[in-house]
């Protein structure tokens, strides 16, 4: 897999999800052959974050996100796709950062496999939803441990510039969206698109007079 660095300890995520998010960019997420250098995260900080899965407490979708620190957590959203979260923080007390996007770095190939639909190489983990494609990680994944010695593990990678690192909205909430809290890499190509929240309506069913 190339020299990424070494695997990131179970302390390493022992933090405020605000803390962490901007030191995750750099660092690598790989699972088995894929690797992905993040460039674009996301803090949530349960109870006191209206727009965090867990703002109104534990539920058995959102468990994970309380503990411990190092864990995925891996939700389903739109009826269609997966995203994946680093747990952080004490334990009992929900927290995670989400990984909006990145550049593949190692196992290219079996990426472009899983994400057929990318126009190019720089789109093959750029978005939630692809990077977790890209990474092949799916609902069985909720719950593993990035720390161990498995598969799925967070490296050390090569940090930044910090004269790169921007800040701003959060992507799509409907609440607290203008909290400061998504953090990613100036320039860099794999970065997502940002798209601020749009309503979702119903659309009328029409009746036939």
């Amino acid at each position: 897999m190339g020299n990424h660095g070494e695997p990131l300890r179970c302390d390493f995520f022992d933090r405020s999800p605000v803390d962490l998010a901007p030191d995750l960019l750099g660092r690598i997420v790989a699972n088995g052959p894929v690797a992905v250098r993040l460039t674009e995260v996301e803090a949530y900080d349960g109870a006191t974050d209206p727009g965090s899965h867990a703002f109104r407490g534990r539920t058995a979708r959102n468990a994970v996100m309380f503990g411990p620190p190092g864990r995925v957590y891996v939700y389903f959203t739109y009826g269609m796709h997966w995203c994946v979260n680093l747990v952080c923080g004490t334990t009992g007390e929900a927290g995670a950062v989400l990984l909006r996007a990145g550049e593949v770095v190692c196992g290219v190939e079996t990426a472009r496999s899983r994400r057929a639909a990318a126009r190019d190489d720089r789109d093959l983990a750029r978005g939630p939803a692809r990077l977790a494609a890209a990474l092949g990680l799916t609902r069985v994944d909720n719950g593993a441990d990035a720390c161990a010695d498995g598969p799925l593990r967070v490296l050390s990678g090569s940090r930044p510039d910090p004269a790169l690192v921007r800040t701003g909205p959060r992507v799509g909430l409907a609440q607290a969206a203008d909290r400061p809290w998504r953090f990613w890499v100036d320039g860099d190509p794999t970065v997502s698109t940002y798209r601020p929240h749009s309503p979702r309506h119903r659309r009328r069913s029409r009746v036939t007079p």
